[in-house]
């Protein structure tokens, strides 16, 4: 089996500066009450939290030849900045995908940045968040990027989903803001990513009405997306048949609190057929990034 994992949480260096976080504007914020904001996650996901991935605590060697025994032959960096991705990519060319992280709000300097992380840093994708900008996806200031991405001929990881920040509005991720990004720009490869939930129904219709729009499961477990009841069962019917070749697998080991092989495990008992589940797991992702 091999598997390409959309988020992957990897061992942090010690001293590391931590990546994403607010928007630039949140700074000068006035005070807010305890657990106000980004801080709600920690409310949210308590549970998670008190989970863990012994993985993340090993050495960065000792995770990659966890990758292979698990058979995680491809990996995108989650949680690290994008110099800290450029060090894996560096060390590891062969095993990460380099997602460039990049903030609306940077104007020019932010699309200048992508070009070099492209061009000489070899990142293969860009990857925007409404949740950290405080913007939609389909807000204007994102277009610059948007064209630099069809230029470099790059797919675009565009999160997609619901957010606990009690700062912002809650749907600052839904889908609708993939469809006019995907009107606007006919030639962009998108990904939505976390699935769209809880617009699932939303999410499922508009890549099926684009042709260049994908999705991937990251921050979700396997074992819900086949659970009645849960909000996901358009995507196991669909997924299974008319969109089986625009899935993609996020894993998020780190953030769910489970061993890769836990979550590995879930996905190959989903009611899925077999061609579909190399399809999510692998394929799908591999032609996207032209993993050879």
């Amino acid at each position: 089996m091999r598997v390409i994992d959309m988020e992957s949480n990897v061992p942090k260096r010690a001293g590391a500066p931590p990546a994403g976080g607010e928007p630039p504007a949140a700074a000068n914020a006035e005070q807010r009450p305890a657990g106000y904001g980004m801080a709600n996650y920690g409310r949210i996901f308590r549970s998670r939290a008190e989970g863990h991935d012994p993985s993340a605590k090993s050495e960065l060697a000792e995770y990659v030849k966890m990758l292979d025994r698990v058979g995680i032959v491809r990996a995108v960096p989650f949680g690290v900045s994008n110099d800290e991705a450029a060090e894996l990519l560096d060390a590891y060319p062969d095993r990460f995908i380099g997602l460039a992280r990049i903030s609306a709000l940077h104007g020019m300097r932010g699309v200048r940045e992508l070009e070099q992380r492209v061009r000489e840093q070899k990142f293969a994708a860009l990857g925007v968040s409404a949740l950290v900008d405080g913007i939609p996806a389909s807000d204007r200031r994102y277009y610059p990027l948007y064209a630099k991405a069809v230029e470099l001929d790059i797919p675009v990881r565009i999160y997609s989903s619901m957010n606990y920040a009690t700062d912002r509005p809650y749907d600052l991720g839904h889908p609708r803001h993939l469809d006019q990004v995907a009107i606007d720009f006919p030639e962009l490869t998108l990904i939505g990513g976390l699935g769209g939930w809880p617009w699932v129904n939303e999410m499922v219709a508009l890549v099926r009405r684009h042709p260049k729009l994908h999705i991937d499961t990251s921050a979700h477990r396997a074992k819900y997306l086949g659970q009645r009841g849960s909000g996901w069962e358009m995507l196991l019917q669909f997924g299974n048949t008319l969109i089986q070749d625009k899935v993609m697998v996020g894993l998020s080991a780190g953030l769910v609190g489970q061993p890769h092989e836990t979550l590995l495990e879930e996905y190959m008992a989903l009611p899925l057929k077999d061609s579909v589940k190399e399809k999510w797991l692998y394929l799908n992702a591999a032609r996207v990034f032209g993993v050879k």
